[in-house]
């Protein structure tokens, strides 16, 4: 079996913090070769950490060790953990078509059991999910309408009321300039707190 073929099982365990509000959703990490750090939104031509850095502190370089080539992960993890963000992702085993990030090129094997995320997570009010793919693999699961990009819709699982946002990609392929995306995730984030 090609390598491009070869099913993978998600590297990274659900970054859960107890007291997150918020879960955002990708589709599944580009391959290892792409990695900057052993975290969330590894590639260095991922824009996500820029987006936070510029959202929070002015600064879209805030997260990221220009020298070293790769983003501050404990940084990361502390700001995380203080804003109550969770992350995952809505596949949990792959098959890569083409030896890329690319959504279009992922075949899903096994989808995330977003439940059970939900269920650890018990002050969560809100999914956020930052790509087509990882929204149409939630959809597969919950009962919600699917929201325009940067938009927002109710739902309710398991008795509980939470709003699920449709968040542009923070990938560079993505084509939307940065400080857009960050003013879409900064009116999701507002809304959220």
């Amino acid at each position: 079996m090609p390598q491009s073929q070869a099913i993978e099982r998600h590297p990274l365990p659900p970054f859960l913090p107890k007291d997150a509000k918020l879960l955002m959703l990708g589709s599944f990490p580009p391959p290892q070769k792409r990695w900057s750090m052993e975290f969330y939104y590894p590639n260095l031509n991922n824009d996500m950490w820029r987006v936070m850095g510029l959202i929070f502190f002015g600064d879209k370089n805030y997260f990221v060790d220009t020298a070293h080539k790769t983003f501050r992960k404990e940084q990361i993890i502390d700001f995380l953990t203080a804003k109550g963000i969770a992350l995952f992702d809505t596949a949990t085993v792959v098959r890569r078509l083409k030896d890329n990030a690319a959504d279009q090129f992922l075949e899903i094997v096994e989808a995330t059991d977003i439940c059970a995320l939900l269920q650890q997570l018990h002050k969560c009010k809100a999914i956020a999910v930052t790509g087509q793919k990882a929204m149409d693999t939630l959809r597969s699961q919950l009962q919600v309408e699917e929201p325009l990009v940067g938009k927002s819709t109710e739902f309710t699982v398991e008795k509980q009321s939470m709003r699920l946002f449709r968040m542009p990609s923070t990938s560079r392929a993505y084509p939307l300039p940065l400080e857009r995306k960050a003013a879409m995730y900064e009116t999701m984030l507002k809304m959220i707190n």
